[in-house]
């Protein structure tokens, strides 16, 4: 079968999420009002990590470039799935199909990076406190970005052009509401095992280089939990910890789902349920999570308004 006789390059049809729901208005709110949260929150999170001297730490410098990581994830996806049931117009490119695979890809692999060497912080200011200046120095935290950005740049630079290249001869529909590796395979009209084969194993790979460093950090910081005499102490860092840890859990455990799991125990109906959850509902719950659970947060949060207030009642007077 030739190659040459299908239309690689013609456009692919979203069908989306909104298609088969009874209330496909009230769904399409619910997802407006999760990306302007996860937007707002997100940027507010930056700012205030800028701003506040008290959050001028490692710890938080990363906490800003995963914020940085799931402004430019979630929007990436959730824009072009709101516009498409205003519009009612779900084409996409060949193009823009392989950017959004491209960019989807690369922030995907960075955060999932980002949060194994956020582990090692953690590590180092429990198990290491008198040292953290020198082994979380600000060379280390650059040094802790660039390796999460160039991981995630690897993964999108070695999937996108290979999934993309295949023709692509089914219907061109696809099922799913953005341009997912698993989703556009199945409208390939030869045979991927192979090359879903290599991709199972760098998954396998990406998920579990990052996941062996939080594994061995995390057993050395309970370990040293354990042998902690006050209980102040204990508790302050199980609190570091745990906020870290439930994004962890949230973000790998959907990822483990998707790319991990064999396609026998996924359906279509899964599969657009849990990318929902981690391209849409993740990047809104990492800074509530960290804010939330996390007194520094909150502090320079009320410090902000505070200001505000203050200059508002000035400019009144």
């Amino acid at each position: 079968m030739e190659w040459s006789n299908y239309s690689t390059y013609a456009d692919f049809v979203l069908l989306g999420v909104f298609s088969n729901t009874r209330f496909p208005w009230l769904l399409f709110a619910l997802i407006l009002l999760v990306f302007v949260i996860s937007i707002a929150s997100n940027i507010i999170m930056i700012i205030l990590i800028h701003m506040d001297s008290r959050l001028h730490t490692p710890m938080y410098f990363l906490l800003s470039q995963l914020s940085l990581m799931d402004i430019l994830y979630i929007s990436t996806i959730v824009p072009k799935m709101l516009l498409d049931q205003v519009t009612g117009h779900r084409a996409i490119s060949f193009v823009g199909c392989t950017a959004q695979h491209f960019l989807y890809l690369t922030l995907a692999g960075a955060e999932f990076f980002l949060l194994g060497l956020m582990s090692y912080d953690r590590y180092i200011a429990i198990c290491n406190p008198l040292r953290y200046s020198e082994l979380m120095s600000r060379k280390i935290c650059l040094l802790i970005v660039v390796a999460a950005w160039l991981g995630g740049s690897v993964d999108g630079f070695l999937l996108t052009p290979v999934t993309m290249q295949f023709p692509f001869c089914a219907s061109r529909e696809i099922n799913h509401f953005f341009c997912e590796v698993p989703a556009l395979l199945k409208l390939s009209c030869v045979d991927t095992s192979a090359y879903e084969t290599a991709m199972y194993v760098c998954c396998i790979l990406m998920l579990l280089i990052p996941f062996s460093v939080i594994s061995a950090s995390y057993t050395r910081i309970l370990v040293t939990v354990y042998r902690m005499n006050e209980a102040e102490g204990r508790q302050k860092a199980v609190a570091t910890c745990s906020s870290h840890m439930l994004i962890v859990s949230l973000f790998y455990g959907a990822a483990m789902y998707t790319y991990v799991l064999p396609h026998s125990y996924h359906t279509p109906e899964q599969d657009k349920a849990v990318s929902a959850f981690y391209t849409i509902l993740t990047p809104m719950l990492n800074p509530l999570i960290y804010s939330l659970r996390n007194k520094d947060v909150t502090g320079a949060m009320k410090k902000a308004l505070g200001r505000c207030l203050s200059s508002g009642k000035v400019t009144t007077f």
